[in-house]
């Protein structure tokens, strides 16, 4: 893909993602591991309002059987050199073998005694794996994370394009096993590598016929207007407009859009407005007029209207809700 305007970083930007490690361990079966859910783990890890704790594992040798709500009955069995990131926020379990009484992650964080941990000369046979959370703020009206799935199962090192998260899980287990100066905030950064690259590899797997914001970005009359769209918030956008701009008639640049995307173009135009509109309110110190102006709306009366009918409440008393948990 080769836009003018890289809609995926901007998405991707707009997200500020970054990451921290929870387990790096060898673990002999049978055992239990019990995480829970975005909410609960966000309080847990003291996480600041508007940003989601999203679990993940990374299976570097032997394998973990995944088994979450979402998932139904059968388990999601996750193999050496893959890895799983439960964008959801459910409540789920990580485990291996005859299923023992599980652990929470909250015992094994405070350095509570873990039975299964195997001893140095085990390890060869036993299960490494790396788990940790990625934190992802304002998700609410992000098209990406709304495109992605519950659970994303992604390989890490078994398919040839996708080796950019070989070199980059490589690298992270390598600042795990020998830190020095600087490895804290490496490790961190490679984690950010982590996830985009996760996200990219799964839009790679995506069947074309699939409506979806990923598969948008892979339609060059789509991604197009997605493009202009990013690129100017603000504009007077139309239907006969971005139409224009890709050359094709309203009604089949319309039709296109929602097969596509599953929704109409002013409705994505709306609703990114708004997630940008949300970001501005809670990252700076903009008026409301300001803001309503920067994300194309002339009317404040009409920006507070179309913000309350997404988030429930006008912007004025959605930023001093969010500036009040953040200081309370």
């Amino acid at each position: 893909m080769n836009f003018e305007f890289d809609i995926l970083s901007d998405v991707l930007n707009s997200l500020d993602i970054c990451g921290s490690l929870l387990l790096h361990e060898s673990y002999t079966a049978p055992w239990a591991i019990s995480v829970p859910g975005a909410q609960q783990l966000g309080k847990l890890l003291r996480v600041q309002t508007g940003t989601r704790a999203v679990a993940f594992h990374l299976v570097e040798r032997g394998y973990i059987e995944l088994t979450s709500p979402q998932l139904g009955v059968k388990p999601m069995v996750v193999e050496a050199g893959e890895m799983v990131i439960c964008f959801s926020g459910s409540p789920h379990q990580i485990s291996q073998g005859t299923e023992p009484p599980s652990i929470s992650v909250e015992y094994v964080l405070s350095g509570g005694e873990i039975p299964f941990r195997c001893s140095a000369d085990a390890r060869s046979s036993s299960l490494l794996c790396l788990c940790g959370i990625f934190y992802l703020r304002d998700t609410y009206l992000n098209p990406l994370f709304a495109a992605l799935p519950p659970v994303l199962h992604a390989p890490v090192s078994q398919v040839e394009s996708f080796q950019n998260l070989t070199g980059v899980a490589s690298l992270i287990a390598k600042e795990l096993d020998k830190p020095s100066a600087g490895s804290s905030f490496m490790v961190e950064r490679l984690l950010e590598l982590l996830c985009a690259g996760a996200v990219r590899s799964y839009m790679a797997r995506l069947h074309p016929q699939d409506p979806s914001w990923l598969t948008g970005l892979r339609d060059p009359i789509i991604s197009r207007a997605l493009a202009k769209i990013h690129a100017q918030p603000g504009h007077d956008w139309s239907v006969d407009s971005l139409a224009q701009s890709v050359e094709l008639s309203p009604s089949r640049f319309a039709a296109r859009f929602k097969t596509t995307l599953g929704e109409g173009p002013m409705t994505y135009v709306s609703k990114w407005r708004l997630h940008i509109a949300s970001r501005l309110l809670n990252r700076t110190e903009k008026n409301i007029y300001e803001i309503a102006s920067d994300v194309g709306y002339d009317n404040l009366a009409a920006f507070t209207r179309a913000f309350k009918r997404y988030f429930g409440e006008p912007p004025g008393a959605w930023r001093t809700r969010h500036e009040s948990v953040r200081t309370g």
